[in-house]
């Protein structure tokens, strides 16, 4: 979100964390967060009492947790973020799960939103194209592996370069 306030990486995991606890279970309770980020209680009041001062959670000491529409709004933001680079590190550069879901964790925080559209639209582009598509994904994994080229590299340039110049 361009014109959301400026938030912590720290601060803006602990929404995502909110809006996911409370998607799955109706509200949140502090100990949810904490086991969920697996940080101690006390890093959690803290954390919550700035999000609530902010204006993105209703919160009150041992009660429950909940995202005012500005809070869901932003954690729904970092969540899209989140998807968009996992997938891409999954399902395009053929990362494994758990590194695609820890580099996204730390890249989400960083992404301009025009370089986030122009991602999705990469992988959107990647996984319906005829011409890319999942052979094409396959093929980079093996380039990946070999550092070479396949052999049929230059005959799918050569004929791409060929409809080019007929439009």
């Amino acid at each position: 979100m361009e014109d959301a306030p400026h938030l912590s990486a720290s601060l803006e995991d602990y929404l995502e964390t909110i809006y996911l606890i409370v998607q799955k279970k109706q509200a949140a309770r502090a100990k949810d967060i904490a086991d969920q980020l697996q940080v101690k209680a006390s890093s959690v009041t803290g954390a919550l009492r700035l999000l609530s001062e902010k204006g993105f959670i209703n919160y009150a000491p041992y009660d429950i947790i909940t995202l005012t529409s500005e809070g869901e709004q932003v954690a729904r933001d970092v969540l899209n973020r989140h998807r968009a680079l996992y997938h891409f590190f999954k399902d395009v550069l053929g990362v494994d799960g758990q590194e695609a879901e820890d580099g996204a964790c730390k890249l989400e925080h960083a992404i301009s939103p025009a370089i986030l559209k122009r991602l999705i639209c990469f992988v959107d582009f990647v996984q319906h194209c005829p011409r890319v598509g999942t052979q094409w994904v396959r093929e980079f994994d093996s380039f990946c592996l070999r550092g070479t080229m396949g052999e049929n590299c230059e005959e799918c340039i050569t004929e791409c370069l060929k409809k080019l110049k007929k439009q």
